[in-house]
């Protein structure tokens, strides 16, 4: 069975980064599936939402960007898998740009140049 995968990005600056993984997911040597489980409207049980989801997930895939670092959700979903032991991993959105860590991410918490080899490391739990 292929791991499961939750993906936290910033709705509003990195969903296409976001469907470039969901893309990856449906190679056929990927080690991994993604839902679309995004959460596209901010409501009041969004959190618990988000829980439910990341629990039912093997690993968490943090894409960072530019403005992760403002991404309040992103931060929130970082907290929550970590509250939950759900490992996760930061990927680095974009080779050419400075790419932030969530608010919540740890200071150890590294963030991984988003390359296929990587990509299928840190899914197989390699960090």
């Amino acid at each position: 069975m292929a791991t499961r995968v939750y993906t936290s990005f910033d709705y509003d600056h990195d969903a296409t980064l976001k469907n470039f993984l969901v893309g990856q997911s449906r190679l056929p040597d990927s080690p991994f599936e993604i839902s679309d489980w995004s959460i596209k409207v901010a409501s009041p049980g969004w959190k618990a939402e988000a829980r439910r989801r990341i629990r039912a997930s093997d690993t968490v895939a943090v894409i960072c960007g530019q403005f992760t670092h403002t991404a309040v959700g992103v931060a929130t979903e970082v907290q929550i898998a970590r509250e939950e032991s759900i490992p996760y991993f930061l990927l680095k959105g974009y080779r050419d740009r400075t790419c932030y860590k969530p608010t919540t991410a740890l200071p150890a918490d590294q963030i991984y140049p988003w390359t296929w080899d990587n990509l299928k490391i840190l899914v197989g739990g390699g960090r």
